[in-house]
């Protein structure tokens, strides 16, 4: 597979976070990620770029900036992306200009993303927080892959093959939420954030003048 990020790593710290959600396909990543989206205002979706077609019931601009492989790689090479990697023989590229800006203005942004972006991620915010998403057992992954309807059953076998090398990445992440019940997963979700936003330098950044007149520095 093939990454590449541009710039060097910035140490800034922003009134706003970034969260990052990892997993293998059919853990359940989009549904809680959308399921924490409708319940807190305060935090919104990076829409990435991908090279794939859409699946039924998929907008251009809400699930994903959907664009050719040319267009793809002449936005990389203007240098307009945070992160970009080829997963499953596509194209997935995340916006940087886009997240410095929500994050400046004290939105949350999270990321729907691979290990290996996250990777990329990590060297231009130091501070973002990685939530790794695993299904109950290997079982439950293919039911749910099957039960989605989305792919050919030669995609499955490929996304299950993949699924053993992607979660051997988990201890790299921040959190693990093994998405057994969805309602607990989602509240142990939720946790992460609500604690991140109480992080030290998140409250700093959220704070300033606050901070300034109690004399902490």
């Amino acid at each position: 597979m093939s990454q590449g990020i541009h710039s060097s790593a910035a140490e800034m710290h922003y009134p706003g976070n970034l969260f990052m959600v990892v997993a293998p396909s059919g853990a359940g990543k989009s549904s809680l990620v959308n399921a924490l989206l409708a319940q807190d205002a305060h935090i919104r979706l990076s829409v990435s770029y991908t090279t794939r077609a859409p699946r039924p019931g998929e907008t251009d601009g809400v699930q994903y900036h959907f664009v050719s492989v040319d267009e793809f790689m002449a936005a990389r090479d203007r240098g307009e992306f945070l992160e970009w990697a080829e997963v499953h023989g596509n194209y997935y590229a995340t916006s940087r200009v886009w997240i410095e800006q929500q994050m400046a203005a004290g939105t949350d942004v999270l990321l729907e993303i691979d290990w290996q972006g996250a990777q990329q991620v990590h060297k231009q915010f130091a501070n973002a927080v990685e939530i790794f998403i695993l299904p109950p057992s290997l079982t439950a992954l293919e039911e749910r892959l099957k039960k989605r309807g989305q792919d050919a059953d030669n995609v499955i076998t490929r996304r299950l093959l993949a699924a053993g090398s992607e979660m051997a990445h988990a201890p790299e992440a921040d959190y693990v939420i093994i998405n057994e019940v969805f309602d607990t997963a989602l509240q142990q979700l939720r946790g992460v954030v609500e604690a991140t936003r109480l992080r030290v330098d998140s409250q700093r950044a959220r704070h300033t003048q606050l901070f300034s007149e109690l004399g902490i520095h």
